[in-house]
């Protein structure tokens, strides 16, 4: 399975990002994922085909409820782990 990180740099704290992140990648049929990594930023990490991960990615950059959007990275990656659900992680 093809798996992708995110790295989000912005007001992502408050829950409602993660919630929103969380809630677009089931949509997407996407495993894997989200967590405050710092301050302002956010760590996603995506499981699933590369369309859905495109489409997951637009939304992101188009729709996701970040306050003062610094940068968003995102990259495909080696991962040893597959996961079966989308979690929010602490």
């Amino acid at each position: 399975m093809l798996s992708y990180t995110c790295i989000v740099e912005g007001k992502v704290t408050g829950g409602n990002f993660q919630s929103w992140v969380q809630s677009t990648a089931q949509r997407l049929g996407l495993k894997g994922w989200v967590r405050n990594i710092a301050d302002r930023k956010a760590e996603i990490l995506l499981q699933g085909e590369a369309a859905q991960y495109a489409a997951f990615r637009e939304h992101l950059r188009t729709e996701a409820p970040i306050v003062d959007k610094i940068e968003i990275s995102c990259n495909a990656i080696d991962h040893d782990k597959t996961y079966d659900v989308f979690e929010i992680r602490g």
